[in-house]
């Protein structure tokens, strides 16, 4: 299947970023569109793609479940070789979309195909087994890397976080309150969905100037 992304931002930015789904929600959704927009407005040009299992989700195919994310690695590949960007590239993307980015990404840093790696609400367990952990690799990545977490994430809290061994790569914002999709409650932390997202677009856009310089 022909792989088509969902573009916003500057034509000529100084950074790209290529971001993929979560496993149950697709590129255009309600969560994953307001971050790129953010990330658009912060000076990003974000590409948006979606894996096979997800797009054919669009067709007389149907419903498919999505599959191990160990085996969406080509496709995420695949998908770096057919954006085919010039400048520096970031790659990442939304839950298991940020998983299976990280799990290509020290091969591509190595060879200087990306620059960094930005996951949004990464799945450190399944919600409601937290000894199911997908950490091991984290602890040895050497790609720049920037998890954005909310401190109430059913896939990984803060004080959950804070007891995992992680790599020295590894940097954390974390969004008060925040749920999977970052949004927090607004009764109870003080901040809206708006604010956070906000935190996030001036948040990754210094990191990402620190990583390149």
């Amino acid at each position: 299947m022909a792989i088509m992304f969902l573009m916003d931002g500057p034509e000529h930015a100084k950074f790209t970023l290529l971001l993929a789904h979560g496993a149950g929600a697709a590129m255009d959704s309600a969560a994953m569109t307001a971050m790129a927009k953010i990330l658009a407005e912060s000076g990003f040009r974000v590409a948006r793609f979606e894996f096979d299992y997800m797009a054919s989700r669009r067709t007389s195919v149907g419903r498919k479940p999505p599959p191990r994310a160990d085996k969406l690695k080509p496709e995420f590949v695949a998908a770096i070789d057919a954006l085919d960007v010039k400048g520096p590239l970031i790659i990442g993307g939304k839950s298991m979309g940020g998983r299976v980015a990280s799990m290509v990404s020290d091969e591509l840093y190595a060879s200087r195909r990306i620059s960094a790696l930005l996951c949004l609400g990464y799945p450190f367990h399944p919600p409601g087994k937290p000894d199911q952990l997908r950490t091991q690799h984290l602890a040895e990545i050497r790609t720049p890397t920037l998890i954005v977490q909310g401190t109430r994430d059913e896939f990984g809290s803060r004080e959950e976080v804070r007891s995992y061994d992680l790599s020295k790569s590894i940097d954390i914002l974390w969004l008060e309150d925040g749920d999977h999709d970052l949004k927090p409650r607004k009764s109870v932390s003080g901040f809206s969905a708006a604010d956070h997202l906000r935190t996030l677009g001036k948040a990754v856009a210094s990191w990402a100037d620190k990583i390149v310089s």
